[in-house]
């Protein structure tokens, strides 16, 4: 017999995820805090309706220029696409996400259907936003500063629980991994893109300020 000593092999030690840390921080401030933006801009845009609701002769805050104008977005029926001011939906939508989000970063383990609810909510958003973005651009030709807020938000708040929710239910295996890696890369492209379209449509304005 050899003196060698057999011993039973251990449980297989599975990799620390390198992702973890960004499901568990990241989503949660990117919804608290855009959550909060998105309200702030939502109030402001429903207080600005009111105000010229009121008095039709009223000067919204953010109508700068004949471009930068929320006078000319709001009296639109694009405004009011669901037979109510549109920035009811953000005040709804938004505080509801910085509550989420909040509870997120407290630590709340939410259930699969909650975020797959998140999802299509977020999903919902972002179509809007699109279909708000070619309105403003190609039918009012005015640019609502507060609206372009809520762009911003809402396009990160989608990508971001997109990104949570692939990781937490593993799709993509790989892919989904590349995309976590890169996922501020996406978001920029996919705002340069906006500010791109926006330039070119409005450029007959925008280079006469150059002048």
């Amino acid at each position: 017999m050899s003196g060698q000593v057999t011993t039973a092999p251990g449980p297989a030690v599975v990799p620390a995820d390198p992702t973890a840390p960004f499901a568990a921080r990241i989503i949660g401030w990117v919804l608290a805090v855009c959550g909060a933006i998105g309200s702030a801009a939502a109030l402001t845009l429903t207080i600005e309706k009111i105000n010229l609701l009121t008095d039709p002769s009223y000067r919204p805050s953010c109508s700068i220029n004949p471009i930068l104008s929320c006078g000319s977005v709001m009296t639109t029926p694009q405004a009011t696409a669901f037979g109510f001011p549109n920035p009811l939906i953000g005040i709804v939508g938004f505080s509801a996400v910085t509550t989420i989000g909040v509870a997120v970063l407290a630590g709340a383990r939410l259930p699969r259907w909650f975020w797959l609810g998140l999802q299509l909510g977020a999903t919902f958003g972002i179509g809007f936003v699109h279909w708000l973005i070619f309105q403003s651009l190609y039918r009012i030709g005015a640019l609502c500063p507060y609206c372009m807020v809520v762009w911003v938000v809402t396009i990160a708040i989608f990508w971001y629980v997109t990104l949570h929710n692939v990781h937490r239910e593993q799709l993509f295996n790989s892919r989904g991994a590349v995309l976590l890696r890169y996922h501020t890369v996406v978001l920029t492209v996919w705002y340069v893109i906006i500010v791109a379209l926006i330039g070119e449509q409005f450029w007959f304005y925008w280079r006469t300020l150059l002048i």
